[in-house]
């Protein structure tokens, strides 16, 4: 019991539920290695005693938890509204505010003597059950239609601020407030948009994969041809530096800063002021020969080779010197990126040297705050100033995608990933280590689809790390990737909540969750949002913990609905009628993860996956299990006649089945970019690695031939589907009038 006690007030679960009658305990050794990783030792009885009176001691002596949330508009926490009478608050923003709330002050029973200072703001908690605690009781009336606050309480401005509470005869204590709109900002109206991953999309002026050029000049077109509301991309993060590098977006070295390999480097502004052009030329050549080998010659798109081309030009255009107002520009994003885009930049100069994991590096410069590490930021300065460069370069290309989305109409924009998690070895470990949990990775919990479980091979955040930083590296992640996004997805959102955790050395069957401030953690998400304008997306796909999805709507986060998912699981299992289907969610027909369309309809997925070894069950059972899901969602289109070509026409199906996406309630539609032609291959086949080329395949045709963004725009298919989409009273129209209708 000591044990599972201690683990409790640690967030560790001791076990878990595959399904609601199902409870498997969580290894004894699973539990005393994960609290290790918190800090925490539990090795032995003796141990777990101290542990948990210190911890029981800690919980029952405070007043306020680590983290208070305060949501705008909604009643106060009942940790605020229970403080005793006479106690004394006092808010302190830690970020910038146009003014501190005025000064709050307990009503006559409570009166303290006020404190002076003009970055405080002062009040005593009145007795809930007295008058002016704010209670219906306490005044004698009905409650109000909107939710009321004690007397006492003026609300601080929306931010994270320091809380001090100051009690009679108890010790003072401070806290992190987090001060949050009550949800995040709402798509205006209904739309569709493409998904695509961004590297697989080659246009005749890629360098060899899809890049922020291709993105804006998508965003661009599908905007005002096509009606299109939003363009949602793969993440963008800064993948670890060295060969082989690891294609998956979903495994970066920061998830902070962009992948300069995503640059469009002729939209460089030096480009066209470099020493050597000529040196540019032989580049682009090169360049040039990559493309073809991937559009015309079956070869995969090679990351390395790219980055190789792309590292040398940028070495060029970094030393072209830069314009007074280009140079002030760049001052002004170093003054605001600060200690963290340094930590990164130091990271990416420090593993040209050393290599692309930090723990293998020389003991002093495992520490980013070490007087080795100093010497050493001294000694490569322009490798430094280098990298931040090219995060600066990054981030106005990205600046220009989004730009582009809005100026083409487009009501969201680029809607853009976040992944779950980094490379245990890249820099933001490096830089954030007593964030992170050593020895720890996240994964997920053996389910009906996996009786083995997951290990994603990326080290978890650690909750009160987290919370006693006052979250500083989750905002600061958000505020990087929300500055340049109309939406952002949150991929594997479930982990806002909590998360699977598996201890080195064990398999995945052998973890256990462990659990966050989901409070915490939504109320920053949605702060930041509200900042950014931007909506969020939450990737709730897969075992999702009671009442997750309900919290996530409740803040205004959309969920991801994927049609093959969508039945009536604790009904009859039938496919959920279009009405059925919640509002606020983007709903597809696929991922980057799942068969294409086409591939499913057709069953060419099962014959891959017996290609690749990968079946469980003899063929024959996987086709005929298969092939009746996909008819009854076929009898179910044609019974809403949204198949009026009748069946056996793969093309006229994907067009029915998106008919179908039109016909739910859903806010967003989303069109995965090779379903628009017909593509059958998956981007990424989850439980392969070489056995087959996940994250390095260009989109193709229903023939396997890839095709380029000019191609596409052109392709008559994808037309013939996006008409189905297009809204009726909004038909495409010329936005430039011709030369001789043009106002003089």
């Amino acid at each position: 019991m000591g044990l599972s006690r201690l683990a409790a007030l640690h967030g560790v679960a001791t076990s878990f539920s595959p399904s609601a009658d199902v409870t498997v305990p969580v290894p004894e050794g699973t539990v005393v290695a994960v609290l290790a990783a918190l800090g925490v030792d539990a090795a032995t009885p003796e141990a777990v005693q101290e542990a948990l009176a210190a911890a029981e001691s800690a919980a029952g002596t405070r007043l306020l938890p680590a983290t208070l949330v305060v949501w705008t508009g909604e009643p106060l926490p009942p940790a605020l509204t229970a403080l005793p009478p006479g106690t004394v608050l006092t808010v302190r923003p830690e970020e910038p505010a146009p003014a501190p709330p005025p000064p709050m002050h307990v009503p006559a029973r409570g009166t303290v003597p006020a404190v002076s200072g003009p970055d405080a703001v002062r009040a005593a908690a009145a007795d809930p059950g007295t008058p002016g605690a704010g209670t219906p009781a306490a005044r004698g009336t009905a409650p109000p239609r909107t939710p009321a606050v004690p007397d006492w309480w003026t609300e601080p401005s929306l931010g994270v601020h320091r809380l001090s509470v100051r009690a009679p005869g108890a010790p003072a204590e401070t806290c992190t407030l987090v001060v949050a709109p009550a949800r995040v900002p709402q798509p205006p109206g209904r739309s569709h948009g493409f998904l695509v991953q961004l590297y697989s999309l080659l246009s005749a002026r890629s360098w060899g994969m899809g890049d922020l050029g291709d993105l804006a000049d998508l965003a661009s077109w599908s905007g005002r041809s096509l009606g299109a509301g939003f363009v949602q991309v793969n993440p963008l993060h800064a993948a670890v530096l060295g060969t082989p590098t690891d294609p998956s977006p979903y495994r970066p070295s920061s998830r902070r800063f962009p992948d300069p390999v995503h640059l469009h480097i002729e939209s460089v502004p030096e480009y066209g002021h470099a020493p050597d052009p000529a040196a540019l030329d032989e580049l682009r050549r090169r360049a040039g020969e990559l493309s073809d080998a991937v559009l015309n010659k079956g070869a995969l798109i090679d990351r390395d080779a790219v980055w190789e081309l792309k590292r040398q030009a940028l070495d060029i255009l970094v030393a072209v010197p830069l314009t007074p107002g280009r140079r002030a520009a760049y001052c002004d994003f170093l003054a605001e990126q600060g200690q963290a885009l340094e930590d990164h930049a130091l990271w990416c100069a420090l593993a040209e040297v050393h290599g692309s994991d930090w723990h293998t590096w020389p003991a002093g410069l495992r520490d980013p705050r070490s007087k080795e590490t100093a010497r050493a930021h001294a000694e490569l300065l322009d490798r430094v100033d280098h990298h931040c460069r090219l995060a600066w370069l990054t981030d106005a290309q990205l600046a220009a995608a989004q730009r582009a989305a809005k100026d083409a109409g487009m009501a969201v924009g680029i809607v853009h990933d976040l992944a779950v998690g980094v490379h245990p070895g890249g820099a933001d470990t490096w830089a954030q280590q007593d964030a992170f949990a050593h020895g720890m990775s996240v994964g997920a919990p053996p389910d009906a689809f996996n009786a083995r479980g997951q290990d994603w091979g990326l080290p978890p955040w650690r909750p009160d790390a987290l919370a006693a930083s006052g979250y500083a590296p989750y905002r600061g992640l958000l505020r990087g990737l929300l500055a340049h996004a109309g939406a952002l997805r949150i991929d594997h959102v479930m982990g806002l909540f909590r998360l699977w955790w598996v201890p080195e050395g064990r398999p995945p069957t052998e973890g256990t969750y462990v659990s966050h401030d989901a409070e915490a953690m939504l109320a920053v998400l949605v702060l930041e949002a509200h900042r950014a304008g931007t909506v969020v997306i939450g990737e709730d796909l897969g075992t999702v913990e009671p009442g997750v999805r309900e919290a996530l709507a409740r803040r205004g986060v959309l969920g991801t609905s994927v049609l093959w998912f969508e039945r009536d699981w604790s009904g009859t299992g039938r496919p959920l009628a279009p009405e059925e289907w919640r509002e606020d969610c983007l709903a597809t027909a696929t991922t980057h993860d799942l068969p294409s369309t086409a591939a499913r309809l057709t069953g060419d997925h099962v014959a891959l996956r017996h290609r690749l070894g990968l079946l469980t069950r003899p063929l024959d059972e996987e086709r005929t299990e298969d092939g009746t899901d996909t008819a009854e969602w076929l009898g179910l289109l044609s019974r809403l006649g949204l198949l009026p070509e009748g069946g056996g026409d793969e093309e006229a199906a994907v067009r029915a089945v998106h008919r179908f996406l039109l016909r739910t309630p859903a806010r967003m539609a989303g069109v995965w970019l090779p379903d628009a032609i017909g593509d059958r291959r998956p981007q990424n086949l989850p439980g392969t690695w070489d056995q087959y080329p996940n994250w390095r395949l260009p989109i193709a045709d229903a023939e396997g031939h890839p095709v380029t963004l000019e191609e596409l725009a052109a392709s008559p298919r994808l037309h013939r589907l996006m008409d189905v989409l297009r809204p009726r009273q909004e038909p495409p129209r010329p936005r430039t009038a011709p030369p001789g209708e043009r106002p003089s």
